[in-house]
Parts: C-alpha cells; sequence; structure tokens
C-alpha cells in the first residue's frame, strides 16, 4: 500500500512504513477490549453478524481519543478503510466510512499493508468471506444475481436438493462402532496372514519346497484346518474358496436346495462371460431357474422377479445382479449358518489336517532348490478346471430321457 501526495511529482510512490506503523498502532488502540471501540452482535435483515460496529460508533471513539471534530474524524476513518485496517459489510464496493449505522469489521492483522503481500485472488481470510457472502446475499435479495449464477436452472437446484437430502438420510456409524468392527476383524484374520504368522509346513518361495502349494490344491480331497476354518468367517470366505463351495454343494444337495447356488453361479458366469455369448446365456438361465415350470426353479420375491423379468428384454452382464443379489443373501442368512452346524462340515472338520511346519538345515535348502522343478502350465490348470465345470454341470442339469436311450442304443 502506498500514500500519495501532491509533492510526489509523477515520482514513484513509495511506500511509507514510518506512517502505516502510526496508523496501525491506533488501529490496535481501537481494537483494545476495555478502551477501544465496542464491538457487538449486529442485526442484519434476518443473519445475525458477531463482532461487528457501525461506522457512528467508530467516528465517535476517533473524536474523542484523537481530539478531532466529527469531519476530520470521519475523514481518517475513511483513511483506515481505504488502506484496508477497517472493511464495509453492507457496500464493499464503495471504501468510505459512513457516519450512520452501516457495519464494519477489523481486518485480520495478516492483511495490513505493512505486511506488503502481494494482491491475489485468493488472498481472503473468514472476515473478507464472510463480507462477500453477505454482500452478495444483500444483491440476491434485490433481486440481481452474478452471471454465472443466472445461468443455474430449477433442474440444477432440485438435484442438488435431492443429493443433499439423500446424504442427511444415509446411515452413519460412530467411529468407536468402526474400530470395533475393524479390530474384531484383524483378530479373527491375525492367524491367517502369512506376514504375521509363518505358512505350515513351510513358504515355498523360500524353501523351494511346494507342500504348500499342494495341500492347497483347489480340487484337493482334504484340505487343511486353517482353510476349514475361514470358510466359517463368512459366506464370502466360503464361496470364494472352490473346495469350500463344493463341499456347501453337498450340503445344499441333502437340502434340496442345491438350486439356489446354481443360479448364483451362472449368473457370476454371465458377469464374466463373453459378450456374444451374453444372449443365449441369459435365456438359458431363465428358463432353467426362473420361468414358470422351470427345472430348477428359484424362489424370489415379486418385485425383484418384475426387474430381472423386465432387465432380460434387453440383457447386459449385470441383468441378473438384483435376483443374485436376493440369492446370496438368503442363503448367506439361512443356509450358510445350518451348513456350519451341519454333520457335513462337522466331518470335513475331523478330516482337516494340520501340517507340522518344515525345518530344513541350510544343507536341506541346498538341495531342494537343486531339486527345483517348473511348475505346471497354467494353460493345464485352467483346462482341467473348465473340464471339471462341464462335468459338474451335465450332473447337476436335467436327464434327457429320449437322449440317454438313444446313445445307449447306438452302443448295441
Amino acid at each position: 500500500m502506498t500514500i500519495r501526495s501532491d509533492r510526489d511529482h509523477g515520482q514513484r510512490y513509495r511506500p511509507r512504513m514510518s506512517c502505516l506503523k502510526k496508523v496501525e498502532a491506533i488501529v490496535v488502540q481501537m481494537q483494545d477490549p476495555s478502551t477501544g471501540v465496542k464491538g457487538a452482535d449486529q442485526k442484519l435483515n434476518v443473519t445475525t453478524i458477531p463482532h461487528a460496529i457501525t461506522g457512528q460508533v467508530i467516528i465517535a471513539w476517533i473524536a474523542k481519543n484523537m481530539n478531532m471534530d466529527s469531519d476530520e474524524a470521519q475523514a481518517f476513518g475513511t483513511m483506515l478503510v481505504a488502506f484496508g485496517y477497517i472493511y464495509p459489510l453492507q457496500d464493499h464496493k464503495k471504501l468510505v466510512l459512513k457516519p450512520d449505522g452501516s457495519l464494519y469489521r477489523f481486518q485480520t492483522p495478516y492483511f495490513w499493508p505493512v505486511q506488503k503481500w502481494k494482491a491475489e485472488d485468493t488472498d481472503y481470510g473468514f472476515q473478507s468471506y464472510l463480507s462477500i457472502y453477505l454482500a452478495k446475499r444483500n444483491i440476491r435479495k434485490k433481486g440481481v444475481l452474478d452471471a454465472y449464477e443466472q445461468k443455474k436452472t430449477y433442474d440444477y437446484y432440485r438435484r442438488i436438493i435431492i443429493y443433499t437430502q439423500q446424504a442427511v438420510m444415509r446411515s452413519r456409524v460412530k467411529s468407536s462402532v468402526s474400530l470395533g468392527a475393524l479390530v474384531k476383524y484383524m483378530t479373527t484374520f491375525k492367524n491367517h496372514d502369512p506376514f504375521l504368522v509363518p505358512c505350515l509346513p513351510s513358504n515355498p518361495w523360500q524353501t523351494d519346497n511346494d507342500s504348500y502349494w499342494e495341500l492347497n490344491m483347489t480340487d484337493v480331497e482334504v484340505p487343511t484346518k486353517m482353510r476349514v476354518e475361514r470358510w466359517s468367517f463368512s459366506f464370502y470366505e466360503l464361496l470364494n474358496d472352490p473346495r469350500g463351495r463344493a463341499d456347501f454343494k453337498v450340503f445344499l444337495k441333502k437340502e434340496f436346495s442345491g438350486e439356489n447356488l446354481a443360479f448364483w453361479e451362472a449368473a457370476e458366469e454371465l458377469k464374466w462371460g463373453t459378450a456374444a455369448s451374453m444372449s443365449e446365456k441369459a435365456e438359458h438361465i431363465f428358463k432353467t431357474f426362473l420361468a414358470p415350470g422351470a427345472p430348477r426353479w428359484i424362489n424370489i420375491d415379486g418385485r425383484t422377479m418384475g426387474l430381472t423379468v423386465k432387465g432380460l428384454e434387453h440383457p447386459h452382464r449385470y441383468v441378473l445382479d438384483a435376483a443374485q443379489t436376493h440369492i446370496f443373501m438368503l442363503m448367506k442368512k439361512d443356509t450358510f449358518y445350518r451348513y456350519l452346524k451341519s454333520p457335513v462340515y462337522k466331518e470335513i472338520q475331523k478330516k482337516a489336517i494340520s501340517p507340522e511346519p518344515h525345518n530344513f538345515s541350510d544343507s536341506q535348502l541346498q538341495q531342494n532348490m537343486r531339486n527345483r522343478r517348473p511348475s505346471i502350465s497354467p494353460i493345464i490348470t485352467w483346462q482341467k478346471e473348465q473340464e471339471e465345470k462341464a462335468k459338474a454341470a451335465a450332473a447337476a442339469g436335467p436327464i434327457d430321457i429320449k437322449k440317454l436311450m438313444a446313445s445307449k442304443l447306438d452302443r448295441k
């Protein structure tokens, strides 16, 4: 901030720091809690502005403490407003001190001219933002909006209101509850974390012994105890493990409710299938599980059935999401807990093995490294999985007696 005078004669204006420091000393006196200008909460329309002062109070304080008449006090106060020590809350474009009930506030010392900050659009404090907000609010009351505000339509504000209502209605979880759930999760999965607990019988990447992989193969006949224990943690863990899902299928066959899991698997396969086969797969799933009189009909509510049938008119990858979620929750809340109490799960718990840890010496580790053999090709593993899926689908699907008799006649 610079002070201009008639004696500059066109020279470059220089900041008068000594003058500004004297002015700032007076502003500091004006803000003294006991002897300074008394600020109070002021009413502006329907808004209450804290720590606001009127122009007439400022002029009265200057005239009393500096032995000036009212005109000189008003001129000195206008200089304070022009230099930014006091700013108006209502008419921010006119930097003058009015001798009436107009509202003003003291500027934060951080923005005083002696700081010599470069003027930027973002260089505002909380008080400046408040003054701008109040000024714009008064303009809106007069029916005049800024250019960018005039472009916002009724639909824009309607969407903002809907979003705000949804945000207010969204359920919140207390931090204590979420932290408790996190501690419970960590306690549950602690012994199954390979970074916290060593692999049993040994880490194959360190010992070159593949016993760990052989014991935890996808289609292993007898799983480990830790693997079986993990199935009980959640229904998702059970379905995510192919061996656990196979054991769950055995239980569902005894319960005569295998169609639920079969539908869930078919919906998963639809998500990850090719786009060309999507319509054909969706039609097959509908005829097998959803159509009236379907051979493996599943029980879902009418609303979900209506959404699914309507979506199947234009099938896509996630057209069965609603029905799949319904079946998933049905199995999770009922069938899953009955499975954990069933003889099927207890039998697999008894058969499960607990491998003893390997204690290899350095010479044995070197020998294991020499005996290292190439792993099975992923393509061969994938082909085996596809063959097993095809066999399982053929065994679970409806039997065509005509084809079966025709095949027997051909053999004869």
